[in-house]
């Protein structure tokens, strides 16, 4: 990371990383998610939670090695850690796709409803642009410098889904990521345009917290017979801690 990247991730709360994937990588995930979606059909999503005016896959580890790649790519998890700390793993790998023709954004929220504790911030999120983030189709809103306040804006707003005087759309080319200290105030937008605008999110936690999706519950066994050192670590398979945290939480609830 350089100086000001860390400084505005401090600051800001969130920083954009640009065409950070590689035309590969980018070309791979689209593959594989479109392959999923068509499997699954009506249960895309059924691990974690529907939403309307969105579509939504879950547990992606599970489906496919391009997932493997991306979870332990170097520079996101140089951002990761630089919020949470070096101690952290995977929590959550999901992909969203905004529905065309929207009219109703996400509320703004924390992710997990997460407040920082004792220790700091426990949250963070990198969002993988599969397309173009753009004003018109449901980019990102964020209020910078919201992840310092210590407060949910469902604790202290009037409406979380109206606009905000101080946000902001977090807008990159497709094959950027958007690393986000997920205690900041956050949501989708609606997506106005006539396409869908497909993102894939890579949620990590600090490790004493718990995982929102349980993973070592939610891999198949060959699926973890199969991986490298490298992955059990960073999805938490061989830590009895994570497994006393984790167990009795395999979804929880909230935005992503």
């Amino acid at each position: 990371m350089t100086n000001g990247e860390r400084h505005q991730l401090d600051e800001q709360g969130f920083i954009v990383l640009e065409d950070c994937m590689g035309g590969d990588l980018l070309r791979d995930l689209r593959a594989q998610i479109a392959h999923v979606s068509d499997v699954e059909g009506d249960r895309a999503g059924h691990e974690f939670r529907t939403e309307a005016h969105a579509h939504r896959l879950a547990n992606l580890v599970d489906k496919g090695e391009v997932f493997c790649r991306a979870i332990v790519l170097p520079r996101v998890l140089e951002c990761v850690r630089h919020v949470l700390g070096p101690q952290v793993k995977l929590s959550s790998l999901n992909a969203r796709s905004a529905d065309p023709n929207g009219e109703v954004p996400q509320p703004l929220h924390v992710d997990m409803s997460a407040i920082p504790d004792e220790k700091g911030y426990w949250v963070c999120n990198a969002v993988w642009m599969l397309d173009d983030f753009t004003t018109e189709n449901g980019a990102t809103r964020v209020i910078p410098g919201s992840h310092t306040w210590g407060r949910r804006p469902q604790d202290v707003l009037d409406d979380a889904l109206a606009p905000h005087p101080q946000e902001v759309l977090v807008l990159g080319r497709a094959g950027s990521i958007a690393v986000m200290n997920a205690h900041a105030w956050h949501g989708g937008t609606a997506n106005r345009t006539s396409a869908p605008r497909l993102a894939m999110h890579a949620f990590y936690c600090r490790r004493d917290k718990p995982q929102q999706q349980y993973q070592k519950q939610l891999l198949r066994p060959t699926v973890q017979d199969g991986l490298s050192p490298e992955l059990r670590e960073m999805l938490a398979l061989d830590d009895p801690l994570n497994d006393a945290l984790s167990a009795n939480v395999s979804i929880r609830s909230g935005f992503l």
